[in-house]
């Protein structure tokens, strides 16, 4: 069930409502949050996010959090708590776009907007391709969650090489210029990838089965 993932998941202690600083310094802008789990489920249900598009974020979260983790064991500055929510809600767009027919990214990062979500906002507008990204940067919650989606085809884990298939077949429209671009995309995915991991203590084919292992995996048949 949908109320024990989220039970699960708030066990990595967040906070119940918002993670609003402002709730402890009033100088700083309250519009500047990141939503609980519980939040990113409500917001999920609030524009109809269609079941198999919840369990593939839930999925891409798990990712994102392994990996946001085992960058901050490794010192590196990452909300954790970010990666989380702009990974549940990457795809929130993906059901407006459906019906209206507009860019997903976009309309996500208008939907974060609107609710004040501005924390997020980037994260979501950019998870299908980077922008103002540099490889020789600072790490970023973004670009992990750009990775993370990468690495999920529907509600399972693939390689960077499956999922550019996958991608090719399902929005490629047999049109090479727009394949050309997915493929430079995935390119670019490569660097992002060789990137993070040369921080962690894992590699990218390890995901899977770390993911099976680890004691805070989630269930996916716990989603409807």
């Amino acid at each position: 069930m949908l109320v024990v993932l989220v039970e699960r998941l708030n066990a990595w202690s967040w906070s119940s409502i918002y993670f609003d600083p402002g709730i402890q310094n009033p100088n700083v802008d309250l519009n500047q949050m990141i939503p609980t789990l519980n939040v990113c489920f409500e917001i999920m249900y609030k524009y109809e996010m269609l079941d198999n598009i919840k369990s593939h974020s839930v999925v891409v979260a798990r990712v994102a959090h392994l990996i946001a983790k085992g960058l901050m064991d490794a010192g590196i500055d990452i909300s954790v708590e970010k990666v989380m929510a702009g990974a549940l809600l990457h795809d929130i767009g993906k059901t407006p776009s459906l019906r209206s027919g507009g860019d997903h990214c976009e309309i996500g990062r208008q939907i974060c907007l609107q609710n004040h979500l501005d924390e997020i906002a980037d994260i979501v507008g950019e998870h299908v391709t980077l922008k103002d990204y540099s490889i020789s940067g600072t790490y970023s919650e973004k670009g992990i969650v750009y990775y993370a989606d990468k690495r999920v085809n529907h509600d399972s884990i693939v390689s960077l090489q499956e999922r550019l298939a996958y991608i090719i077949l399902r929005y490629g429209r047999n049109q090479e210029g727009l394949c050309r671009q997915i493929r430079k995309n995935f390119e670019f995915c490569k660097l992002v990838e060789k990137r993070l991991f040369s921080k962690l203590d894992f590699s990218p084919e390890a995901l899977p089965e770390l993911l099976e292992n680890t004691s805070d995996s989630l269930e996916l048949d716990q989603v409807d």
